[in-house]
């Protein structure tokens, strides 16, 4: 069950209270209580010593006839002070001593005591010496502590209303200050409850809230940021989606409808249906990237890591893509190596997808260059090709999903706008980022891996150089299109393995 947060401030507030109360309240109860007994006390050795100063000038028959009749007088009605002398001599006895249960004691013989019936009584006894015909006699005075029980009781009821009220008090003042206090919230809550897919530019105003909800709300106000641009960016991708596979399906329906407006060869039927075989696995394509980039926004790390050499795999790739690059005719450097622990395969798609994004943005006979260097806990590979610039406006948003820059880099037929959109996901994957230079007429398309968790201790530094030739352009380092490998001496000021 939901409670109000000024009303459980409240109760605890409530109870703090009483229990203050309560702790002061007995501090007070004791403290009166030891008071009266002192001031009973106090008054008990004023009657003593009158008392004694009586029966000790009793030294004659006829004194002590005097000093009982003072002690008669002393002695009030209702018993609430008594006076008793007792002595082996019969004749000099006075009263009844006050027996019963000890309660209580203090220093200098006074008990409490509680007779069998009646009130307890305060008593204290002396000793008073013989004296003329007076034998030695045991002198007791009571007080009685009636009026202290009524008095604490009486005080002990007050300070248990009183805390009762103070604290109800307190519940009632506290519930409406904490409601006073949480206004800020519940104008908090009014501007969240505003916010909707329809007016998803509403955000919280922090102006007016105290420290302690500032923090709460710019939390929220970037939580709503964040999911404005998530939604933003899935409205464009479905729009982009929806226009990627709205062209292959249109090519589809129209050349089979083509195909069924008469009969056709078994050639002309081959050849539509090769046709549509191609756009097909385009479509396939276009979904199993969308397929792949949905589980990386998903969180999901790079598995099967393998600690390799990053100038191998791209050498791997590199041959792998040899007819893409003689069609081209251009050639593809290689330079510097790391060790890091990838996805073998993942990674070979990440270089695939940079080394084709070059191939088609290079003019025939350029040198695509690929460069492998450490930089602090990060490797980055770079993958820069000659050509035009590129708008520095543009820059930021290369690695977005189907963005293309400019109608003459489309190639729509050949590219779906997605493969610098995994590249990031591949390097996100392997906690890494990515980059874009565009300076002195080289566009530089980077991606970097995690290279932390690789012990660098006793590991060589080189610098390795993989060069590809192709035909048209000629060169002395390829022999029957093989790579040639060769290590030189690191550049200063950069590491690399």
């Amino acid at each position: 069950m939901n409670r109000s947060i000024a009303r459980r401030l409240a109760m605890m507030f409530a109870l703090v209270a009483l229990s203050v109360f309560t702790l002061v309240g007995s501090g007070l109860f004791l403290v009166m209580r030891a008071q009266l007994d002192h001031h009973l006390r106090e008054s008990l050795d004023d009657r003593m010593e009158i008392a004694k100063i009586i029966v000790s000038h009793s030294i004659t028959s006829e004194k002590w006839r005097m000093a009982r009749e003072k002690l008669t007088d002393m002695s009030p009605r209702d018993g609430t002070t008594i006076y008793s002398v007792s002595s082996t001599d019969p004749a000099f006895h006075y009263g009844q001593p006050v027996q019963g249960r000890v309660t209580d004691s203090w220093p200098g013989g006074y008990t409490r005591v509680q007779p069998d019936v009646g009130q307890a009584m305060l008593t204290n006894t002396v000793s008073i010496p013989a004296s003329g015909v007076r034998p030695a006699v045991q002198l007791q005075v009571a007080a009685s502590c009636q009026p202290n029980v009524r008095t604490m009781r009486a005080f002990g009821a007050a300070l248990a209303a009183l805390s009762a009220l103070g604290s109800l008090a307190v519940l009632l003042l506290s519930y409406s200050v904490t409601r006073i206090g949480l206004a800020p919230l519940r104008r908090l809550t009014k501007d969240a409850s505003e916010v909707s897919p329809n007016n998803r530019s509403q955000r919280l105003n922090t102006a007016s809230l105290p420290l302690e909800l500032n923090d709460l709300a710019n939390s929220f106000n970037g939580a709503l940021e964040r999911l404005d641009g998530a939604y933003g960016r899935l409205e464009s991708f479905n729009a982009d989606v929806a226009h990627e596979l709205r062209t292959p399906v249109t090519i589809l329906i129209g050349q089979t409808e083509v195909a069924l407006t008469r009969n056709r060869s078994v050639d002309d039927l081959r050849h539509t249906l090769q046709s549509n075989l191609e756009e097909f696995e385009r479509m396939r394509a276009i979904i199993n990237d969308m397929l792949f980039l949905a589980r990386a926004d998903q969180g999901e790390r790079a598995t099967g890591l393998v600690e390799v050499s990053l100038a191998a795999e791209v050498a791997r790739t590199l041959e792998f893509l040899e007819i893409p690059f003689e069609e081209a005719h251009v050639r593809a450097v290689s330079r510097g190596d790391a060790v890091a622990l990838v996805n073998r395969s993942l990674f070979g798609r990440a270089c695939t997808n940079l080394l084709m994004n070059a191939i088609q943005h290079c003019a025939p006979h350029d040198t695509v260059r690929v460069t492998i260097a450490r930089e602090e806990d990060q490797v980055r590979i770079a993958v820069g090709n000659p050509g035009p610039p590129i708008d520095p406006s543009t820059l930021d948003h290369l690695f977005d999903r189907f963005y293309r820059a400019e109608e003459s880099r489309t190639n729509s037929r050949e590219n779906h706008g997605l493969g610098l959109a995994i590249v990031k996901a591949i390097a996100e994957m392997h906690r890494g980022t990515v980059s874009v230079e565009s300076a002195d007429g080289v566009n530089t398309f980077a991606f970097s891996v995690d290279a932390s968790r690789i012990d660098l201790q006793g590991v060589r530094e080189t610098a390795v150089t993989v060069e590809r030739n192709v035909s048209g352009v000629g060169s002395a380092s390829c022999i029957n299109g093989a790579h040639k490998v060769t290590a030189e001496p690191a550049p200063a000021g950069r590491m690399t393995m």
